[in-house]
């Protein structure tokens, strides 16, 4: 019985020990990582920022981002603790050991009058005769009387004094720390043991396997659902337009599944009326037109005007229903957008290359979603961009674009080079910006990335790239801010969430539209992009047969361009036949319009030599750009209808590859100052 009671008590003790070895520690970590997060602020500090709500420091903001199910959990488990603790301090019994002498308050070896004396003392004491309280009686009845027993019974005394105990020799006892009720399996207490082993044991995880399998059976890994990703995958198309792709966007499921109620149907008329013009309808025809987009779904009707009222700012008059529909649409937007890029990168032809034009719309899309700018702004009216960048800044309207346009700013490169005190008096005076406005706008334009590539193509141990070599690329992304920062969220005020920047890197080739190798690039997790660039340059370099300490000294160098804000992507491809490619890459930013970079990448392709020799690649045999150029424009470019993109290669894209000069074969350097300038203008339908 003893025993029990002591594995009992001992239970709880057992629990707190297990609980404080994993708990401490993470709490520990969870703490340091909270207190380095505080350190740098990552967010916009506009003032368009800040009236949004969206960074603002309010108690309920904070109990929502402290509300976490890990925050949650490691409270309740240090609750958990707390309470074992009390229990373990003022609840538990502590087990004590018969001692009969010191019970009646003698020394060992006392006589028997001795003993007696000592109990008849206590007796007048504790006896319920003389003391009625009911403790008094227990401790006389459990510990007094027993205690007169052993000591005077002969037999009894004569075992304490030889073996410490009245019943004599005892035997080995050993315990578990368990509760007293799981040890004792007779009566009540053996079928809440069965239960409780049954549930835990067998339908816990069965419930757990039911829920899990019925929605990965519905949900990709990144909870987007699987009938999505196939009505993406049938829908996409090669010649895909740019201004085609939001409509292939809302065909989401989970688009299809936003509830329209009959009190939304007026507004959404209303709502027709303000964006219609981005919709791709005939004007000529507007009513049977109307009459055929609102034939559709009335889901994916809801959804492409929610987004379209988001797109032109047209949000202000929204009922508190829509407001909600419209948060839960854009919130969607990252992920479907995502698997959307996939689908278009996916592999397509025999050699396993993915889509360009398709791509570099849905990137488009993703960019006037975050920024809320209206698609139509991105082609070209009076400059090869577009007014577009502008209307991701704050207080800019395109009314203010026309005015700054007749001081010869045209291109939103333009403006990002004009000294600070130019760009601030163009503002004042021009644009009728006050200094508050104007600060405002350079606050955004130090968070607005610059990206340089440095990318090259080679055959790992050989000279030159036959037909049927496995390529490896290698290109270095270095991003660069002028506020200093790497990790950052982009100045997005209308976008409801936290969107972090994501950069796609492609090597495609522009007349074909065949994407060759695809990436995605993110700058917020340094710890990741160390171990993944060490890893790479450290198999590289072994493979190529370099020595233990250039290998080290190797790594050392990859960590410390990570850390000053580059990011390493390889990826391998095989060889195409013999000829003159003129590829081109990419490097997209799916969060800021005009922050893109793009450069031509001359690769030429030997004929594959008999085994064991390679023929080498003189000088003078490595094409020049302007002979590949030559070369493009004798070849017939292929025609898409109906596409618009900034990306898309024109005669101006050409004059701007001759003015940069030669490339070397496979390996191309650029670097973009906040603004996709090198790329050409749109490309009107």
């Amino acid at each position: 019985m003893a025993a029990a009671e002591e594995n009992s008590t001992l239970f709880p003790i057992f629990i707190l020990t297990l609980m404080a070895f994993p708990l401490v520690p993470y709490t520990l970590i969870k703490l340091f990582h909270a207190v380095s997060k505080k350190t740098t602020n990552i967010n916009c500090q506009c003032s368009v920022c800040f009236r949004s709500g969206k960074y603002r420091k309010s108690i309920f903001k904070r109990i929502s981002n402290f509300s976490t199910y890990s925050n949650l959990t490691l409270v309740l488990l240090w609750v958990i603790m707390a309470v074992l603790a009390y229990y373990i301090k003022h609840i538990s019994s502590e087990i004590q050991v018969f001692e009969p002498f010191n019970i009646l308050g003698l020394e060992a070896g006392a006589s028997d009058s001795e003993i007696k004396k000592a109990y008849r003392r206590l007796s007048i004491q504790y006896h319920p005769d003389k003391n009625p309280d009911p403790e008094a009686h227990k401790y006389f009845v459990d510990y007094i009387s027993k205690a007169y027993q052993a000591l005077t019974d002969p037999v009894s005394r004569e075992n304490f004094e030889k073996y410490g105990h009245p019943d004599g020799r005892q035997g080995l006892q050993m315990g578990i720390a368990l509760p007293k009720f799981l040890l004792d399996i007779d009566g009540s207490s053996g079928g809440i043991l069965l239960l409780g082993i049954v549930g835990v044991c067998i339908i816990l995880p069965l419930m757990i396997a039911v829920i899990y399998l019925s929605r990965s059976a519905k949900y990709t890994g990144n909870y987007v659902m699987h009938s999505t990703i196939y009505a993406y995958y049938i829908s996409m198309k090669p010649s895909l337009a740019p201004s085609k792709v939001l409509d292939l966007f809302v065909k989401a499921t989970e688009y299809r599944d936003t509830p329209v109620h009959r009190i939304d149907e007026e507004p959404l008329q209303k709502l027709f009326v303000l964006v219609r013009s981005e919709l791709n309808l005939d004007v000529k025809n507007i009513r049977q037109e109307q009459a055929k987009f609102f034939k559709q779904h009335p889901g994916y009707v809801k959804s492409e005007l929610l987004i379209q009222a988001h797109l032109t700012r047209e949000t202000s008059d929204l009922s508190p229903n829509l407001q909600r529909d419209l948060k839960r649409v854009l919130e969607l937007a990252p992920r479907l957008l995502e698997e959307l890029m996939k689908m278009t990168l996916i592999p397509r032809t025999a050699q396993g290359h993915g889509w360009l034009r398709p791509a570099t719309g849905v990137v488009e899309l993703s960019q006037c979603i975050v920024q809320a700018v209206p698609l139509s702004a991105r082609k070209a009216t009076g400059s090869s961009e577009g007014y577009a960048p502008f209307l991701q800044l704050p207080h800019f309207s395109e009314t203010v674009v026309k005015k700054i346009a007749r001081k010869k700013i045209r291109t939103f490169q333009d403006f990002r080079d004009m000294k600070l005190e130019e760009r601030a008096e163009l503002l004042s005076q021009v644009a009728g910006f006050s200094a508050l406005e104007s600060e405002d706008v350079e606050k955004v334009l130090q968070m607005m990335p610059s990206i340089s590539l440095d990318i090259s193509c080679e055959t790992e141990g050989e000279e030159g790239i036959q037909e049927g070599d496995i390529v490896t690329l290698h290109a270095w992304i270095t991003l660069e801010r002028g506020n200093g920062l790497i990790r950052a969220l982009p100045h997005a005020p209308y976008f409801p969430c936290d969107k972090e920047e994501n950069f796609w890197l492609l090597l495609a080739d522009s007349l074909s539209n065949d994407v060759w190798i695809s990436q995605r690039v993110n700058f917020m997790d340094e710890a990741t992009a160390i171990i993944a660039a060490s890893k790479a340059i450290q198999e590289l370099k072994e493979g190529s047969g370099a020595s233990a300490r250039d290998v080290k000294a190797t790594v050392k160098e990859a960590i410390a361009k990570v850390k000053k804000g580059s990011r390493l992507v390889m990826g391998k491809f095989q060889a195409p036949a013999e000829g003159n490619y003129n590829l081109t890459s990419l490097c997209l930013c799916d969060s800021w319009i005009g922050c893109d970079v793009k450069s031509n990448l001359k690769l030429k392709v030997l004929k594959r030599s008999r085994a064991g020799t390679r023929g080498v690649v003189s000088t003078d045999e490595v094409p020049t750009v302007e002979d590949g150029i030559e070369e493009e424009d004798e070849e017939e470019e292929e025609e898409y209808d109906d596409y618009e993109s900034e990306y898309s290669e024109d005669e101006e894209d050409v004059k701007d590859t001759k003015s940069r000069g030669a490339v070397a074969n496979g390996s191309a350097h650029s670097k973009s100052n906040g603004s996709s300038s090198d790329s050409s203008g749109s490309e009107e339908d």
